[in-house]
Parts: C-alpha cells; structure tokens; sequence
C-alpha cells in the first residue's frame, strides 16, 4: 500500500537539494529586490498569439490566400473579421518589437507553434502579445523545471485587444496603445516587481514514465509539448516533477464531461483518504481564484433571492427587507477571490456527488485550502490539465502531488497606478 507520509519526507529532501541549484532569479536594473547582481535588460523574447487566420493558414497550407479566403467564407465563417484582428494583433506586436528595438534591445518573436527552449534560455525578458492565454502559454515555459539551467526569466505581457479580452495578467490596458510610454518605464524601472505563486506538480509511482507525452490543448489544435522532467526518488519507484508550473489552476477529471470523475483526495497531511465521485477536481492559485475558480464557485442575484425568500419564511416579517440581494452575490463572489502571491492550494470539486455513501467518508467540503493536495485517480478516461492547456493522462492509479512553494512563483511587473 502506498505509504503517503514517506512520500512527503522524500520529495522534500529532494526538492530542496534541486531548488538550491534551480533557484537563480533573473532581474534587471536598479529596481531590482533581490540579492543576486543585477543584470541589464538586453534580449526580449515576445511570444505572439496564434491568431485564428494564421491557424486556418497552417491547417491549410496547400490552399493559396485567394482559395482558403474563399473556403473560409464558404463554411459562412466572417473572413473580414478573422482578417481584422490578425492585423489588430500584428501593429501591437509590431509597436512593441519596435520599440523594444529602439532602446537597443534584441528581439525575437516566437509563437504557440515555434517556441523552443533554446529562445526561452536566451531571453532576459519574456513578453506574450495576445491575451490571457498566451500569457500562460509563456509563464508555463518560464519555469526552472523548463528550461532546466536554473533560470527564472520575468514575463511581462501586452493585452493585443482590449476591447475584447478581459486581460487581467497583462499590463493595464491603456498600454496596449500607450506602449512606448509601457517599454520606457520598463527600461526606467518605474514598476513594482510582483511575485505570482505556481502550483508544483509531482506524479508518483513508476508508471509515471510510461505514459504518453503531453499535449497543448490549444482551442485551435492540439500537439505534443516538450516534457523533460525532473525525477525523484520514492518509496514504490520513480516519481517525476513536472516541468509546467501552474499559473492558474490544475484540473483533474474525466476528459468526457459527461462522465463522473471518480477520485481519491487526501488534504493536507489528513490520516484519511476521502473518495470522490464529481465531475472533477480544481485546484487553484490565487491568480486562478478570478478565472475558473470564481465562475465555478459564484452565487448569482437569483441564488441569493432564494435563499433569503427561505430565510424570510423563518423570520419575523420585514427583518430582511434592507437586504439588497445583488450586493450580497457581488460580496459572495468577492470573497472567492484571494492574492496572487497567498502560498495556500484552493481546491473546489465540481458538482460533487453528496447522496448515499458519497463522500465515503463524510464530511470533505466540496471547497477549501490546503498546503498540499494528493490525488489518485480511479477514472477511466482523464486527463491532469495544467492552466487549461498542457494535459497528462491521468487514469486508474495515477497518483499526483499538487504543492506551492515560494521559489516556484512567478516574476512579474506591476504598473496600476
């Protein structure tokens, strides 16, 4: 039987050995908080959205321009507008490259398809021109586990559109046309460095090796990823920490939706193992905790009228009368958000499944914090997805470690005036 407290003690001695040689922060200039010498800014890698015409481009690269537009627009798809934000996307990538140039820094532009590791290795900085998705594409190559040379590059990110993407991990969205005014006060240091915790995946057990490589789950097609991992000893054989730190969040479940995910949990250093059946496990940051977390987690106006029209038939008449109900949902929903940098796991089980011997035993919160998580799965079909893009199959005896430690955070800027 797997002996979880044995587990802990090993990886952290392991870890700890390999943090020591890993742990080497990249800063640049006079705004630098760090005790390591300070190196000046020289090379910048951007990492360019996959805009939707140049997928259509690389699924299609028999058809010239003239025959794809026609397909395109013969599928009653708006080939004008797949057009117009291609362009949107390129004079922001553009102005940035330029500018970055003008100060005499090199630069390189990569994309979802062409990154390498080699690019990532030379950058100072790393800047995603998109939205929030490229931004984790680009933090989740950032790692030291990645790039396995111990080094930890700052990203940085440009929002490409505005107007239609929220954005919230880039800069602040008057820099997407003030971007000169952006690249000047990254060159005069005037930001705040900002420290986003990432979720460290360890997957236990020798089998771990044996499974297929991962893929990049992108909207518009999927391929494999590089994944070397660093291994580590444990009690029954191999365990691997995963090159990809999580930005956002980790999800484990069935990869059909309709399927129940049927999983092991055990919080923390708990004596018990809680068995679950739910439509899956998310684990969360607190960068995470205002993307998929709060939407999974939020009350709505209607949900609080029910409740209190419930409340109001087991009170006396009026007492709830100054409730405003869209107030409450709007201060429920607040208070799932928490820090960027909190070092605690947010885990929430979808839809989970609280009738006759589920939860077995009683009691697991369907929400919660922890330290550390660990999960066993006993799904036929899943998949361990990391920031909603890199996926591993995570089927019947697959075991996984989920963990947050302080040098695995992120290094960015901060500009909120």
């Amino acid at each position: 039987m797997f002996h979880f407290q044995q587990l802990l003690r090993n990886l952290s001695g392991f870890q700890s050995n390999t943090l020591q040689n890993v742990l080497k922060v990249r800063h640049f200039g006079s705004g630098a908080s760090n005790e390591n010498a300070q190196e000046k800014l020289r090379r910048v890698l951007i990492v360019s959205k996959l805009t939707r015409l140049e997928f259509e481009k690389l699924r299609e690269q028999q058809l010239s321009d003239e025959c794809l537009e026609q397909k395109i627009r013969d599928r009653g798809t708006d080939y004008d507008a797949i057009k117009y934000y291609h362009h949107l996307h390129k004079d922001v990538e553009q102005k940035v490259a330029r500018s970055f140039r003008q100060h005499g820094i090199e630069v390189q532009v990569v994309t979802r398809v062409t990154i390498h590791k080699d690019a990532l290795q030379w950058a100072d900085l790393i800047v995603p021109i998109g939205g929030d998705g490229t931004f984790l594409l680009a933090a989740g190559r950032a790692s030291p586990f990645f790039l396995s040379n111990g080094k930890r590059t700052p990203v940085v990110g440009f929002n490409s559109d505005p107007r239609r993407s929220e954005g919230r991990l880039m800069l602040p969205k008057q820099y997407s046309v003030q971007v000169e005014e952006a690249i000047r006060r990254i060159m005069a240091n005037e930001f705040r460095w900002m420290h986003r915790s990432r979720i460290r995946t360890t997957l236990v057990g020798a089998a771990t090796t044996e499974r297929p490589s991962p893929m990049d789950l992108h909207e518009f097609h999927s391929q494999p990823v590089e994944h070397q991992e660093v291994m580590s000893p444990s009690p029954n054989g191999k365990s691997r920490i995963l090159p990809y730190l999580a930005l956002n969040e980790v999800f484990i479940g069935e990869m059909l939706s309709a399927r129940v995910s049927h999983l092991h949990l055990r919080i923390d250093n708990a004596d018990m193992v809680t068995k679950t059946k739910s439509s899956g496990l998310c684990v969360s940051t607190g960068t995470g905790s205002t993307s998929w977390l709060t939407s999974m987690n939020r009350l709505s106006t209607n949900n609080v009228n029910d409740l209190l029209e419930i409340v109001r038939r087991r009170t006396a008449p009026g007492v709830l009368d100054t409730i405003d109900p869209e107030s409450v949902s709007q201060e429920y929903n607040d208070n799932l958000v928490f820090a960027p940098d909190d070092p605690r796991l947010c885990y929430s089980i979808r839809e989970q499944i609280c009738v006759g011997v589920w939860p077995n035993p009683k009691g697991l919160e369907s929400r919660g914090f922890a330290k550390q998580i660990f999960v066993k799965s006993r799904c036929v079909d899943a998949s361990l997805v990391i920031d909603g893009s890199i996926a591993y199959n995570f089927n019947d005896g697959a075991r996984a470690l989920l963990e947050v430690y302080p040098e695995d955070s992120l290094l960015t800027i901060d500009m909120d005036d």
